[in-house]
């Protein structure tokens, strides 16, 4: 793809040549040797992958209501499992069963391999991701307080999962053959491959790729009780607000956690990483565009909207998640529900109209703006680039680059094994939805919408993702098509938010991973196969332990009634179901249409359309610019996508360790960059999961905590108070 090529020239890419991969990164990481004789269908590969698989379910569902959720990534199983692997290779038996029959069968082929080590990281994968249609069953059962069974929840849980391998397989051929769909977060696993079986000498003076991955895990896993226990204070570091400490304004300014962020910095990677992905796989051009994004929202927009009071923003917190009403006072969304699990409008009638902050308004907007944007860059720089890899798809003697002639050698999966997933979920999906409707709400023309939407995205969004490392998401547009479409129904909203967004975001998913296997030559229908029976095992095993957990705590998600202390505060599924309020029970027409407060918000869709354009037209004016080509609206527009959850000091800390590693590393010291980078980010990945859980399952979980100033996080409690004349919070000074 010529734009693409041009789009990535920071990245150093090179002519495309038979041995030899266009992208620099993917050149200097991946391996262009092959051998198809290794063995991957191991009795290793089935035991330790199903194992890891149904482990990291269990321990991601469980840390997922916890008021510091943490999410053990696939790297601490890809490490922890080399171990045990060799360890079976020795002591397993060799001995040949069903010898001389078509069933012959060994437990034991030989040495453990990377092939095998690769699918069971896969299977890994399928546990280490969540489930994000749990995020339904708990608003419904924990939230709103109204029945729903068990069976349609799982179902809904499953075909969620499974949905999205029809779309992966549709654009299989233009999101994972092209050279220059590189996806950049699998060069980290790559690397780690690599560093635990490729053979290496020891250079004179240094270590060995695996010896520092060793060391970096060790020291990460040690420091890690720092920010982890003992000083809780460095996940983010406010100094701000210890200048003055009485001034709101301060506070607002400093406060990493809920206010801008100015010069605030964490040294705590779980906060680094936890939202952005690693910093050390992005791309210097995409880190580019979302420091500009988050410049201009944080430092600009925000503040200039703030401090004129737009949409009353002073009679609200300066950033804040919540729903309120016009006096400041949280929502009581529970006074607006009536029998049906519907609006009751008399009732929002009486109880005034919702209000967000006008930070929250203005990342719908940006939301609003990213997909239009998406659409029109992506027509714009790879319109015809689609439609030649489109065409070179059906060609037999099609231009190849070295690691696709190598996955020559390997059976591909045919179309119609995912056309047959498609059909039969979108059926199941339909029945369900019919013989359900009193407790999903979603019709029938929903659901066939929602995948509309979902194959309409899957390429433009994959072409993203694959180069720049970042993902657009569809949550936001399927809530606002859903809401218009059939208002007042607030699980409708939420199924078809999953069933649009998630479907999509697990075709990325499984693109990535075959993406992974195609670095790393395994066969691609053992890639299926894998892939496939680790989503079915990890639904089973994600909808048990979240209903387990429901029925199990007390007051679960239920901060009115939880103890001050306590950790099952559920702040994901708090930001889901405000969502839902928001676009699902009230309706979008209440608060962004002509019946709400926030209809200038929509003209963010226009202005998403036409940035491309501009930048398009900068390119073609000013062809010896070569800076331009690097402006990617749909990233620079959605920099600011995941806040909240995410807040300020997630990005700070970010964009400090992203340019060091992606600019200042990769140009100037590239030997080094090419032997440590990933490796250092896999390190840190593993060191900080292992700790994480380690210092749950000693301390935390028997309520073992170090009480002093140091562990007051951030140490900006004004920059969640109101700032307008008469307006009260708890704890905040009030202005006259």
């Amino acid at each position: 793809m010529a734009e693409i090529n041009e789009k990535l020239a920071a990245m150093e890419i090179k002519e495309e040549e038979s041995d030899e991969c266009p992208i620099k990164q993917v050149e200097l990481t991946v391996s262009k040797t092959d051998d198809p004789t290794i063995p991957v269908y191991t009795f290793r590969m089935w035991f330790l992958g199903i194992i890891t698989c149904v482990l990291l379910s269990i321990v991601n569902q469980f840390f997922w209501y916890r008021t510091a959720p943490i999410s053990i990534s696939s790297t601490a199983a890809q490490i922890a499992v080399v171990p045990i692997g060799h360890l079976m290779a020795r002591t397993l038996t060799k001995r040949a069963f069903f010898k001389g029959t078509r069933f012959e069968f060994t437990l034991n082929p030989g040495p453990f391999n990377v092939k095998e080590h690769v699918l069971i990281t896969m299977f890994a994968n399928a546990g280490a991701g969540s489930v994000y249609a749990t995020h339904i069953l708990s608003s419904v059962k924990l939230y709103y307080k109204k029945p729903l069974g068990f069976i349609p929840a799982f179902i809904v849980m499953m075909t969620t999962q499974l949905l999205g391998y029809g779309w992966a397989g549709i654009f299989r051929k233009h999101l994972v053959e092209p050279a220059v769909m590189w996806w950049p977060n699998n060069l980290v696993q790559v690397s780690i491959f690599r560093a635990l079986h490729d053979k290496e000498k020891r250079p004179r003076g240094g270590t060995t790729r695996t010896q520092f991955f060793l060391i970096v895990l060790t020291f990460t896993f040690a420091y890690s009780i720092f920010p982890n226990y003992f000083f809780g204070m460095l996940t983010s570091l406010s100094w701000i607000c210890w200048v003055a400490p009485k001034s709101v304004l301060a506070h607002q300014l400093g406060s990493g956690a809920t206010g801008l962020g100015v010069g605030a910095v964490a040294f705590d990677w779980s906060t680094i990483s936890a939202f952005l992905g690693s910093p050390l796989a992005s791309p210097w051009f995409a880190t580019a565009n979302l420091a500009v994004g988050y410049v201009l929202v944080l430092y600009v927009i925000v503040p200039v909207a703030y401090w004129s009071n737009l949409y009353n923003a002073k009679n609200f917190p300066i950033f804040s998640k919540k729903l309120f009403k016009l006096n400041g006072s949280e929502y009581n969304t529970d006074a607006i529900i009536n029998s049906n699990f519907s609006l009751d409008k008399a009732a929002y009638n009486r109880n005034g109209r919702l209000y967000i902050t006008t930070f929250f308004a203005l990342t719908y907007g940006l939301g609003f703006s990213t997909l239009p944007a998406t659409l029109v860059h992506i027509l714009l720089f790879n319109g015809s680039d689609i439609w030649k890899q489109t065409k070179n798809a059906f060609k037999k003697n099609k231009k190849m680059d070295v690691h696709t002639k190598l996955m020559k050698a390997y059976k591909q999966v045919p179309m119609w094994w995912f056309l047959i997933i498609l059909v039969v979920n979108i059926a199941v999906i339909l029945y369900t939805c019919k013989h359900y409707e009193s407790s999903l709400q979603l019709p029938w023309w929903g659901v066939l919408l929602a995948c509309a939407i979902a194959c309409f995205y899957t390429l433009p969004i994959g072409i993203i993702s694959a180069t720049a490392n970042q993902q657009p998401g569809l949550n936001i547009i399927t809530e606002y098509i859903i809401g218009y479409a059939y208002p007042g129904r607030p699980v409708a909203n939420m199924c078809f938010k999953v069933y649009g967004y998630i479907s999509m975001n697990q075709a990325l998913s499984f693109l990535s991973d075959f993406k992974l296997g195609h670095y790393m030559k395994i066969p691609p229908r053992a890639m299926f196969n894998i892939q496939l029976l680790g989503t079915i095992i990890s639904v089973f095993v994600y909808t048990g332990t979240a209903w387990w957990l429901m029925e199990t705590i007390p007051h679960l998600c239920d901060t009115s009634l939880l103890p001050e202390n306590s950790q099952w505060t559920c702040p994901s599924d708090n930001v889901f179901y405000d969502a839902s309020v928001i676009w699902g029970l009230v309706g979008p027409q209440r608060i962004f249409g002509n019946l709400g407060i926030y209809p200038a918000v929509n003209w963010f869709f226009l202005m998403g359309a036409v940035a491309p354009v501009l930048v398009w037209l900068a390119v073609k004016a000013f062809p010896e610019k070569k800076w331009i080509r690097f402006i990617n609206m749909p990233v620079l527009l959605g920099s600011t996508a995941v806040m909240p959850p995410a807040s300020a000091v997630n990005y700070t800390s970010w964009f400090v360790v992203a340019f060091i590693f992606g600019f200042v590393l990769f140009r100037y010291r590239p030997n080094w960059w090419q032997r440590h980078n990933y490796i250092l980010s896999g390190g840190l990945d593993a060191g900080t999961a292992f700790f994480s859980v380690l210092i749950f399952l000693v301390l935390q979980s028997n309520g073992v905590a170090v009480d002093w100033w140091g562990n007051n996080v951030d140490g900006c409690p004004l920059a969640s108070c109101p700032t307008a004349k008469g307006i009260s919070a708890k704890g905040c000074p009030i202005v006259n």
